[in-house]
């Protein structure tokens, strides 16, 4: 039997460009394990929050978080601001309180993307769909802890505003073997200083 819910639209959204970021937690299942799990749900949605706030106050849109995964988008002209939101996700997540109170240090890994996709709410919740969202997520994947890596095309959106390195990659799971990235070098992008107290 098959079920339709939705009736193919007469005008499809129109596509747009976007550059879209994924942070993911390093470690999260070895953390799990280490906290009881009202301790491990309190951190968890601390890290979210602290990340969520960090991408809106750059000008990103959240679109989905998945425990220890945060996916934001934002206009592709915007790409250097989400590149920022990208790599002072580190210092935040470093720098989370509760961790500090845990006795942990978290680090993260992130991923950057631009290109087309479409966006509309799907369950209530803002989505994207395109190759960007799942490329984001295949870089942050393919990151070291602590390591942001940036398409070739978002790259080109941010010129000379960051300093990055050429970084082969693994083969990404859906995407051929010419995919190109950059790694964003430590104190290559200028960010928002860190507020203490």
């Amino acid at each position: 039997m098959t079920h339709l819910l939705l009736p193919l639209p007469a005008d499809p959204p129109a596509p747009e460009q976007a550059c879209l970021v994924m942070v993911d937690l390093v470690g999260s299942t070895r953390i799990a394990h280490g906290l009881s799990l009202g301790a491990y749900a309190t951190l968890m949605a601390e890290f979210v929050q602290v990340l969520m706030l960090s991408f809106e106050v750059h000008g990103g849109q959240v679109l989905q978080h998945q425990g220890d995964a945060v996916l934001a988008l934002w206009p592709a002209e915007r790409a250097e601001q989400a590149l920022r939101a990208a790599v002072e996700a580190h210092d935040r997540a470093a720098h989370l309180g509760l961790a500090g109170s845990l006795g942990l240090t978290l680090q993260v890994r992130s991923g950057v993307a631009s290109g087309e996709v479409v966006t509309g709410v799907v369950g209530g919740q803002p989505s994207a769909y395109g190759l960007p969202v799942n490329y984001a997520r295949r870089l942050c994947d393919a990151a070291e802890p602590g390591e942001t890596l940036i398409c070739e095309a978002a790259a080109r959106a941010v010129g000379s505003a960051a300093a990055l390195r050429p970084r082969p990659l693994p083969p990404l799971r859906g995407f051929g073997p010419d995919c190109r990235a950059h790694r964003v070098l430590p104190g290559a992008v200028p960010t928002t200083p860190m507020k203490t107290g």
